[in-house]
């Protein structure tokens, strides 16, 4: 009994979620009065049998007449107006309500996963999130907009020509038709959990066939390098025949249900026709009543056989449901404290204090006991090994990852007590990935502040040495970059980055190995930009090449999560140690081309 009534709940789920219920009270006056319009053209459909009962039994009686049929026409053509009319209203209500929502969640789920850490976007991929803000949404919206239409069309035509058969034509006719209903019923108990559960499982296997397409899509530069095609080719059919499996699945229940509906439907309409002939033959009713009743029993077809397809849709919305509350019930494993509160502008100064980091889950610290001061208007060099450990202190720095308290501070605040956007606001962050959105190269450029003019955008575009090769272009700043800035070369990817950075002069800029792909000299012209517009303000910059770093008031060397040098170009260089090791090789391979050019 349990286990059925949580079968059953499975069912209505939907209904039972606060979120799904404040959409229905948000647009409840669209609601109320779509059904309102819908009850009223189904309470008049229900007239059409005893119009033409009625006209069937005066016939039978008194003889055929051309008033009669005039004014059987007349009513019979006002009731199909009203039902014209009152179709398109109670669509223009239900449905258009139900966009809105759909809409609304869009909106919602978008917001929300922006607010989430960095972490929650490692756990879940790209295919599985677009899965819920296309497919997922859009089963929830069939419950608001089909759900609601066949439910209440149902119940007002069910019980309205339930209501007229009873009252009009003979109760134990209209009690015979209905019996085979049961059927329903207990098919609905026994069927409601499986169909939830199939529904969920090709979900799921629908967000792995949308993730794989999504990475292979993005990858396809390297599939075709490697000449991996036919490989890849079988790693897809793997995976398209896992959804198509999980959705073979889930329409062996529908096949059953939907043919199911319609037996019972085609049972109900037997039973009336025998038993109401035989009653007619034993005079009990006329031939004008037992062709309404037939009429009514047809009117009830539709209600039937729909009950299979409310069940299938509300099953799947509330799955649906359930999958986007996960997501909409994450909390972000970084947000502000009761202690961060807006004092004004941070300074650039940096410091940190013991600064130990290690990622969830494990035991070995990425970072361990780092300590260090840079003071506004200082530039600060980053070398180390790779995963020494560099980038994993600026985004400590950017509070992507979440230090502990105490041990990293901004402007002399412990960073915790500054609000996420004022931090974020007072960095400008160069990624090493490069990331360009598929938009012009202006609009990627002034992203961080679109209220920047064409000369600001060339002013940042001329600091990143980027200028000329964008006027090279047909369209200069129009030029579409592609998906990712797939049209761009590695070196234009990384100064448009740096530009986009540049334009909203912040606090601190921090540079990510973002020179690594120009040539030395263009990386030199870029930081004596940097040198001359940005005095006064501080800078990170994370580099493996030496040449980069030179210039810097001090220098760190990162070796193993710790701090293993210290000082300037000159003394470290003296010092002989990692950082002299580095310096020596990098010049003799520096050496070597040059005499390999020559």
């Amino acid at each position: 009994m349990e286990q059925t009534q949580k079968k059953k709940g499975r069912i209505f789920d939907i209904f039972r979620s606060p979120y799904a219920r404040g959409f229905i009270t948000k647009y409840k006056w669209s609601y109320l009065i779509g059904i309102a319009v819908l009850i009223f053209i189904d309470v008049v459909q229900t007239e059409v049998p005893l119009v033409v009962g009625g006209t069937i039994d005066f016939i039978a009686e008194q003889g055929f007449t051309a008033a009669l049929v005039w004014q059987t026409v007349r009513r019979l053509a006002v009731i199909a107006l009203i039902v014209f009319l009152g179709r398109i209203a109670w669509r223009w209500f239900i449905f258009g309500s139900a966009r809105k929502i759909e809409r609304d969640m869009r909106n919602d789920l978008y917001s929300h996963l922006q607010t989430l850490s960095a972490g929650f976007f490692q756990e879940h991929k790209a295919g599985e999130i677009m899965a819920y803000m296309t497919s997922d949404i859009e089963a929830v919206r069939m419950v608001f907009a089909v759900t609601v239409m066949m439910g209440m069309d149902t119940l007002a035509i069910g019980l309205s020509t339930l209501y007229k058969m009873i009252r009009n034509i003979d109760l134990g006719l209209s009690i015979v038709a209905f019996i085979p209903m049961i059927l329903v019923a207990v098919t609905t108990t026994f069927m409601g959990g499986e169909l939830h559960r199939r529904f969920k499982a090709r979900q799921e296997a629908y967000s792995d066939l949308s993730d794989f397409v999504q990475e292979k899509l993005g990858g396809m530069k390297v599939i075709k390098a490697f000449v991996q095609e036919p490989q890849e080719r079988e790693n897809f059919d793997q995976v398209n025949r896992l959804a198509c499996d999980a959705n073979i699945r889930e329409a062996r229940m529908q096949a059953f249900m939907f043919p199911f509906m319609r037996m019972v439907a085609g049972i109900s309409m037997a039973i009336a026709i025998g038993y109401g002939g035989y009653i007619a033959i034993l005079g009990r009713i006329t031939v004008g009543d037992f062709s309404s009743f037939l009429m009514f029993l047809n009117n009830l077809m539709w209600p039937m056989a729909a009950i299979g397809r409310i069940i299938n849709i509300l099953t799947r919305g509330s799955a649906a449901m359930q999958r986007l509350e996960t997501i909409l019930h994450a909390q972000p494993d970084i947000c502000d404290g009761p202690e961060a509160q807006d004092c004004g502008p941070v300074e650039g100064t940096v410091e940190a204090r013991d600064l130990t980091f290690a990622y969830p889950g494990q035991d070995e610290p990425v970072l361990d006991d780092l300590t260090f001061r840079l003071e506004k208007g200082q530039t600060l060099g980053i070398v180390g090994r790779t995963g020494s450990g560099k980038t994993t202190l600026v985004n400590l720095l950017m509070r992507v990852f979440d230090p502990r308290e105490n041990m990293l501070y901004v402007g002399g605040r412990e960073i915790h007590t500054i609000p996420l956007q004022q931090l974020r606001r007072t960095c400008g962050y160069v990624p090493q990935d490069n990331f360009l959105f598929s938009d012009t190269i202006s609009e990627n450029i002034r992203f961080g502040d679109r209220s920047k003019t064409q000369q600001d955008i060339e002013e940042a575009a001329k600091a990143a040495c980027v200028h000329d090769n964008i006027m090279d272009f047909a369209q200069g700043y129009d030029t579409m970059v592609g998906e990712r800035g797939v049209s761009l070369s590695g070196g234009q990817k990384q100064r448009i980055a740096i530009a986009r950075a540049l334009i909203l002069d912040p606090e601190i800029l921090i540079l990510d190995d973002s020179v690594s792909a120009v040539d030395t000299d263009t990386e030199e012209k870029i930081l004596q930009h940097l040198r001359e517009q940005r005095k006064g303000k501080t800078n990170i910059i994370i580099a493996h090449r030496i040449s980069t770093l030179q210039d810097a008031d001090k220098i760190i060397v990162i070796d193993g999560g710790r701090i293993a040098e210290e000082g300037t170009h000159q003394q470290l260089v003296d010092k002989g140690g990692i950082y002299a090791d580095m310096y020596h090789s990098q010049l003799l391979e520096k050496m070597k081309k040059e005499e390999y050019a020559l």
